[in-house]
């Protein structure tokens, strides 16, 4: 988590109070594109108190949920580019561009990214009742198995992916199980009747810490906090291997430097709100806030690794 630490330090000394001097006319409308309560919708209204209070204006939270994301997030597309209106959205942007045809704005050039907000790490777990204990004895087991299930929170949400790029890298053909969200998708793992899931740090650690299921691996950089003697995935054979969930920032393409300052500003001031940070931990998401540059490169980034897996495992939307 230290990377994560330190590219958050790096984005707070980026938000100069130089460059930060727009600010809003009236109220900000910040688009949820996602339907209310799950988790772009509570990172949506988390952010959006901090931030309303920095910039003088009220953030108000608009759910437009629809199409994998892609409803709100045209919303945002048609906005004009002068700070009044926000996005918080997930890995679907990044990978929406891969599975869904004729949309009515380019993923790559409608916005603007502003920052990462958080990072949700995943944990491979498997039924206590199948004999392996890390990721070389389940690669071992599973190879003399194709065609064995497993499941996910859906069909190519983090979990999927996840589970499609780690299965792609280890050579295995297990037939994927959708599920809708990945708690539906536990009881069937304690059952045994699935074979492993990619599992949110909210719906699974406590099933792991009771002894209901094993944890294998994690789907981040470095280990967490919360479970620290599971390896990640990358150091049991797999370098590079990173797949979260994760919520991030978006204002419309040709957002003034000023603006973006400001916006860029605000967020890591949301970031570091206590009552956000508590939230954060309860539900096993890391806070990040990193420069601009830096997320708008990894976005990039992640939109081609997206279009790959899809590619790869023949994903198809849902």
């Amino acid at each position: 988590m230290h990377n994560i630490t330190r590219r958050a330090a790096m984005g707070a000394a980026l938000a100069t109070p130089a460059l930060a001097q727009w600010a809003p006319a009236r109220a900000i409308r910040l688009i949820a594109p996602y339907p209310p309560g799950g988790g772009v919708d509570t990172t949506s209204r988390l952010i959006a108190g901090p931030i309303g209070a920095l910039l003088g204006q009220p953030v108000v939270v608009e759910n437009r949920a629809g199409a994998g994301g892609s409803l709100g997030a045209a919303e945002l597309a048609r906005a004009a580019p002068d700070g009044m209106t926000v996005m918080v959205d997930a890995l679907a942007h990044t990978v929406n561009p891969a599975l869904i045809r004729n949309l009515p704005f380019d993923y790559a050039t409608a916005f603007t990214p502003i920052t990462q907000l958080a990072v949700l790490p995943q944990i491979l777990v498997v039924p206590n009742a199948l004999p392996v204990t890390d990721l070389a004895g389940f690669i071992a087991h599973f190879r003399t198995r194709p065609g064995a299930p497993y499941g996910s929170s859906g069909n190519a949400t983090a979990a999927h992916l996840a589970a499609a790029l780690f299965l792609g890298r280890a050579g295995l053909n297990m037939e994927h199980v959708p599920y809708r969200g990945g708690t539906a998708a536990l009881p069937d793992v304690i059952a045994g009747n699935i074979n492993f899931v990619f599992g949110t740090v909210s719906s699974s650690l406590q099933l792991v810490r009771e002894g209901r299921v094993r944890a294998l691996g994690v789907t981040t950089a470095q280990r967490i906090p919360s479970l620290p003697d599971v390896p990640t995935i990358a150091e049991q054979g797999f370098p590079g291997y990173e797949l979260n969930e994760w919520n991030g920032f978006w204002a419309p393409a040709g957002l003034p430097a000023p603006v973006l300052a400001r916006l860029h500003e605000a967020a890591l001031h949301a970031l570091a709100d206590a009552t956000l940070r508590q939230r954060f931990e309860a539900l096993g998401a890391i806070p990040v806030g990193n420069p601009q540059p830096e997320f708008a490169a990894w976005v990039t980034a992640q939109r081609a690794l997206m279009a790959r897996i899809v590619r790869e495992a023949r994903i198809e939307a849902g």
